[in-house]
């Protein structure tokens, strides 16, 4: 048995560094996790850059782990419902499970959690708490997800991107039979709200991007999207005419905004619902102060929610879907990268490296 393990760290700014821990000692309430793969996401790209969190001590980044358990205490495998050998998905939120946020089914909320999953620092015992890692250590109050073994592991670690489509867009959007959904923002989390609004039974699903992504709008129609829309180049469209025209001036019951740093998407949202619709927004802005017209709102009786991340029962739904195996989901990965490179995968999925085709990016601790 190994007594070190190899995690990539994040010391600064688009600044990663190889280092070893000692492998943890696991007692009765807490397990240890090899890690199969990780993906990333967009908030991963804005850290990595250092524009979300602020300054930061060393952490070990990677918060959609996904892995094999190798070591489990009994009260943790009793408490877990898992064993020795069973693959479980790992939520980044470690919440205390003992406050009234948590027993009223708000721990996301939880004001007493102390770690979570890729932004703990390493000099938190036992440091290895991210999915950047070959080990991570689940500590006692930790929410984990049992999932199929004999999916590919590509797959199995699209829980988050695809909870995410199902949270935002179903839990919070409420799209349901016959609804029209327009999805604004075409990377992995908008094509997963795509998947979900499909399974959910929605009629219509609008999906935009930006010329680059043309790729990924493809994708998206192979797997739901009924409508594409390019918003920016020659071919570009309005969104708000592209919706009236599809829709024959009803417009979309719910809009769901996902895009980084852009602005116009928001007032998109608000425009392209019908009155009394719902807009869900979960797209970052890095703190960035956007323009609302709050007439806009009331005029049009619209409700907004914000979407925080992803909760345990929509990554229930999620890896139900997922093993379902009812939507090609392969054609979303679309790059493997192993552990002494995550920057590269970082860079990858943001744009700056690779063919521009990337999609779903995830990092493999056991891959050459």
């Amino acid at each position: 048995m190994t007594q070190m393990v190899r995690a990539a760290v994040q010391t600064g700014p688009r600044t990663i560094e190889m280092r070893e821990f000692r492998r943890p000692e696991i007692g009765p309430d807490a397990a240890l996790l090899r890690v199969e793969a990780n993906g990333i996401c967009g908030s991963d790209i804005e850290i990595y850059r250092g524009h979300l969190g602020g300054e930061r001590d060393p952490f070990i980044p990677g918060h959609e782990p996904l892995g094999i358990i190798e070591e489990l205490g009994d009260r943790a495998a009793e408490r877990w419902g898992v064993q020795v050998g069973d693959r479980v998905a790992v939520e980044v939120i470690v919440p205390c499970r003992a406050c009234e946020d948590c027993l009223t089914g708000r721990y996301q909320a939880c004001r007493f959690r102390t770690y979570g999953h890729g932004v703990t620092g390493v000099d938190v015992a036992p440091s290895l708490w991210g999915g950047f890692a070959e080990y991570m250590y689940l500590s006692p109050t930790t929410v984990v997800h049992k999932i199929d073994k004999t999916l590919p592991v590509e797959i199995a670690a699209m829980y988050n991107p695809i909870g995410a489509g199902v949270r935002w867009a179903v839990d919070l959007g409420g799209v349901g039979l016959g609804d029209t959904l327009v999805v604004l923002g075409a990377g992995q989390r908008g094509i997963g709200a795509v998947i979900a609004a499909k399974a959910a039974g929605a009629k219509t699903v609008i999906i935009t991007g930006l010329e680059r992504d043309r790729h990924k709008l493809a994708v998206a129609r192979e797997l739901g999207a009924d409508h594409t829309v390019i918003v920016d180049g020659d071919e570009g469209q309005d969104v708000v005419e592209a919706v009236t025209e599809i829709t024959d001036g009803r417009m979309a019951d719910v809009a769901l905004e996902v895009t980084p740093m852009a602005a116009q998407p928001v007032t998109d949202a608000m425009t392209s619902v019908r009155h009394g619709g719902v807009v869900v927004l979960a797209g970052l802005k890095g703190r960035r102060e956007i323009p609302l017209v709050t007439d806009l709102l009331i005029n049009r009786g619209l409700t907004v929610k914000g979407a925080f991340g992803v909760d345990a029962a929509a990554n229930r739904k999620a890896i139900a879907l997922i093993e379902s195996r009812r939507f090609a989901l392969e054609k979303l990965h679309t790059h493997t990268f192993g552990l002494g490179e995550v920057g590269l995968a970082i860079d990858t999925l943001a744009g700056d490296a690779g063919d521009g085709a990337a999609i779903h990016v995830s990092v493999h601790p056991e891959y050459v």
